[in-house]
């Protein structure tokens, strides 16, 4: 009964109008020593009361794009398709984890979605915005390194990996913009963009643009920030 009790935030499929989960999310939570738990889709302010009784951290999940609605700009044509219950539900929910000083751990959407609700603001749809050499949308396999990110010194993420650059995995269009205040970036990629960030004041809170979820099994990096992510949880 020692294992944290993680909750995920669902995936939405529009066409089938249902929640689903990727596997590699629950099992590299329990691989890390967690035990998952995939949320229900909600804005109810008594359900997610009893969210944070029952968890112990939370995991920001990929999916739609974030709303930038929520950053205060109108969609561009190149905007992909958002889910405004998820917005909702994670903005409510993220708030609650903060004010418990609760573990988050987002992951490409995830970190999206934490600099958009602390005040930053986001590239809509990066071929169109910020275009560049690197690949930020490879095709499967989705766990082979297709860029390298320069981790910054002297941030957690370089006390936990202890080297200056990592190869990583990638799927966005969309990514970091204006960083919020409230953030600080813990890794760039060499086009320059924000890869990962982390909340200073702030036990465990974090977000990465590349995917453990994808290739915790074959990289030690990525095993290594989901452990450490389930480790915070246990506190």
């Amino acid at each position: 009964m020692n294992r944290p009790l993680i909750g995920l935030i669902p995936l939405y499929d529009d066409e089938k109008e249902s929640l689903w989960m990727l596997p590699g999310y629950m099992d590299g939570i329990v691989s890390a020593g967690g035990t998952p738990l995939m949320l229900p889709l909600t804005e109810d302010e008594d359900m997610l009361g009893q969210m944070t009784e029952l968890c112990d951290g939370f995991l920001l999940t990929g999916g739609h794009d974030v709303s930038p609605a929520l950053y205060g700009e109108t969609p561009i044509e190149a905007c992909g398709a958002c889910c405004p219950a998820r917005d909702a539900m994670e903005k409510k929910l993220l708030a609650l984890a903060l004010e418990r000083d609760m573990p988050v751990l987002g992951i490409c959407r995830g970190i999206q979605f934490l600099n958009a609700a602390l005040g930053g603001t986001l590239y809509q749809d990066l071929p169109q915005q910020r275009p560049s050499r690197i690949e930020h949308h490879q095709k499967p396999p989705y766990d082979i390194p297709v860029h390298k990110v320069t981790i910054v010194e002297k941030t957690p993420l370089a006390e936990l990996l202890q080297v200056p650059v990592l190869a990583v995995n990638s799927y966005h269009h969309q990514a970091v913009k204006e960083l919020s205040p409230q953030l600080t970036a813990m890794a760039y990629s060499e086009d320059g963009l924000v890869e990962a960030v982390y909340m200073k004041e702030k036990p465990f809170v974090w977000g990465v643009q590349w995917h453990p979820e994808f290739s915790w099994k074959t990289e030690e990096s990525s095993r290594k920030i989901l452990e450490q992510f389930v480790k915070a949880a246990k506190k």
